[in-house]
C-alpha cells in the first residue's frame, strides 16, 4: 500500500515506522529541516520537504499514485486542507489528525465528508478515553477493548503475595476451574513473554490477560488485588485531556483540577461548574497536602510536560494514593517507566498511531494496539474466506511460537479458545504476537 504521512513529529515518525515494519510504501512531508533529517537518517522512506497544502509539493509526493493520505501535522487546518486536496486529486482514504473539538461536534456545519476526510483522529479524546478505563478498573496498568466492547485486555502487576504465584498456569487455571480469561502476554523486568502453559508467575510480573468485561472484576480477586471506588480525584493539569476527563468523571467523584496557568483557570472554572479548580504549580508539595492530595483516590497528571508528570505522579504514589496515571509522551521514556515504578501510563503519540493503523491496515485487521513498554503487537485479525487459521482446529494449525490467540469472537458469542477450536470465516481473533513473527501471524489469517 502506497501511504503518504504529512508531518515528522513524534506522531508521523512513529506511524511511519510502524508502517513500514508491515511492509508499505511510505512517503513523508514536513517542512521543518531538522525533523526532516531525522527521518532521512532513521527510516526508509521518499522525503518530500514541503506543508502538505500546495499542489506543486503534493504532486512532487506522487500524490496520485497514493491509497492513504494520513495527515498528522500539528495544524488542523493544515490536515483539513492537506485531506481537501487528496481527494480532489482521487486518493481513496483520507485521515486527520485535529484537537480542536469543534470539528468532531454531534452537529457539525461542515461533515467530514465535505471535508474530504474519512476518519477524524482527535488524539486527545483518545487519552481522555483510556484514562477513563483506567479509572474505571483501578487495579488495571492498561486497559484495551476489542470486538465492540465485547472483549478487554487488561495488564496488572502481581504483588509478591498474589496467589497466582509459582504455579504453571495450565495447573493454576485448572484449580481455579479453567475461568474465561486468558494470560497472553508477560512483561519480566525488561523481557516480554508470550506464555506457554508451563510458563510460572512470579513477583512483580506485569501480566496482560484477556476476557470479557464482565469477567475482569473476578479474575482481579485471583490476583490478589481489591478493586477501590473512585470517589475523590485530582488532576494536574487543566489542558483538554484534564478537562476531557473531569468532565467525563465530574457524576462519579469529586474532582479537583490543578492548573498552573491564571487564564486557563478561569476558563476551566466556567466551563467546569462541577469541578473545583486551583491555580498553582503542582510540583509543590506544600500546595498538593493543603488540597487534600492525601484524601485523593486517584491523582491524574496529564500537563504538557513528561518530566513533571512523571514526577508529580512518583510523588503522589510516595503520598499513599492509590491510583495513579501519568501521560507520558516521548517514546523513549516508555520502556522505562515499569522500572520506576509508575502505576500506569498513557501516551498520546502512540494512541494516535493505533488509531491510525487501526484505520489503514488491511481487510484482514480489525483493530491494532500497541502498550508502553511491551514489546509484542496486539491484533485483532479477521479470518478470510480460505484463510490457514479456518483450515484446522488450532492444535493442527500449526500457529507460530510467540504468538498466543487470546479470544475469538463468532458473531455476538466472545470465547476463550482451546486447542480443539476451529474458527470460520468472517470471526475476529484478538492475537499477542512479537514483533519478529506477526508476518508469520498474518498470513494464517490471509485468504
Amino acid at each position: 500500500m502506497q501511504v503518504l504521512i504529512l508531518g515528522a513529529g513524534e506522531v508521523g515518525f512513529q506511524l511511519g515506522r510502524r508502517l513500514i515494519q508491515d511492509g508499505h510504501d511510505v512517503t513523508m512531508m514536513e517542512l521543518d529541516p531538522r525533523r526532516a533529517r531525522r527521518v532521512g537518517e532513521q527510516l526508509d522512506v521518499l522525503m518530500v520537504e514541503g506543508k502538505g497544502t500546495g499542489t506543486r509539493e503534493m504532486r512532487e509526493a506522487h500524490l496520485e499514485r497514493m491509497d492513504v493520505v494520513a495527515a498528522m501535522t500539528t495544524n488542523d487546518e493544515v490536515n483539513v486542507v492537506a485531506c481537501q486536496l487528496a481527494k480532489k486529486m482521487g486518493v481513496p482514504t483520507t485521515l486527520a489528525r485535529v484537537r480542536d473539538p469543534e470539528y468532531t461536534r454531534p452537529d457539525p456545519i461542515l461533515t467530514t465528508e465535505e471535508l474530504g476526510i474519512d476518519v477524524l483522529i482527535h488524539p486527545e479524546r483518545e487519552v481522555a478515553d483510556a484514562i477513563d478505563r483506567l479509572i474505571r478498573q483501578s487495579q488495571a496498568t492498561d486497559i484495551i477493548e476489542f470486538g465492540d466492547g465485547r472483549i478487554q485486555v487488561l495488564g496488572v502487576r502481581l504483588e509478591a503475595d498474589s496467589p497466582l504465584l509459582r504455579t504453571s498456569l495450565e495447573e493454576l487455571f485448572r484449580r481455579h476451574g479453567n475461568p474465561p480469561v486468558r494470560v497472553a502476554a508477560i512483561k519480566r523486568k525488561q523481557q516480554t513473554v508470550i506464555p506457554g502453559p508451563r510458563d510460572v508467575l512470579v513477583p512483580d510480573d506485569q501480566i496482560f490477560v484477556v476476557a470479557s468485561p464482565e469477567y475482569l472484576p473476578n479474575f482481579i480477586e485471583l490476583t490478589g488485588q481489591q478493586g477501590r471506588r473512585i470517589e475523590n480525584m485530582m488532576i494536574l493539569g487543566g489542558g483538554r485531556i484534564g478537562q476531557f476527563v473531569a468532565h467525563d468523571m465530574h457524576d462519579e467523584a469529586n474532582v479537583k483540577i490543578i492548573e498552573s496557568n491564571v487564564e486557563r483557570s478561569w476558563q476551566i472554572a466556567d466551563s467546569l461548574p462541577g469541578a473545583l479548580v486551583i491555580q498553582g504549580d503542582g510540583m509543590d508539595a506544600d500546595l498538593l497536602a493543603t488540597e487534600g492530595i492525601l484524601d485523593m483516590d486517584a491523582f491524574i497528571a496529564v500537563t504538557g510536560d513528561d518530566e513533571s508528570n512523571i514526577i508529580a505522579t512518583l510523588l503522589a504514589q510516595h503520598l499513599g494514593v492509590p491510583r495513579t496515571v501519568a501521560l507520558v509522551n516521548k517514546t523513549e521514556f516508555l520502556p522505562i517507566m515499569p522500572t520506576i515504578g509508575l502505576g500506569a501510563v498513557v501516551s498520546q503519540q502512540m494512541l494516535t498511531v493505533n488509531a491510525v493503523l487501526r484505520c489503514i491496515r488491511s481487510q484482514q485487521v480489525a483493530a491494532i494496539a500497541t502498550i508502553p513498554g511491551l514489546d509484542a503487537e496486539i491484533v485483532e485479525y479477521i479470518a478470510a474466506e480460505g484463510s490457514r487459521i479456518t483450515k484446522k482446529p488450532l492444535r493442527e494449525a500449526g500457529f507460530p511460537q510467540h504468538a498466543i490467540i487470546g479470544a475469538v469472537t463468532h458473531g455476538d458469542e466472545m470465547v476463550i479458545p482451546m486447542g480443539d477450536t476451529h474458527l470460520e470465516p468472517g470471526d475476529k481473533a484478538v492475537v499477542f504476537a512479537l514483533p519478529h513473527v506477526v508476518s508469520a501471524v498474518e498470513r494464517f489469517f490471509r485468504s
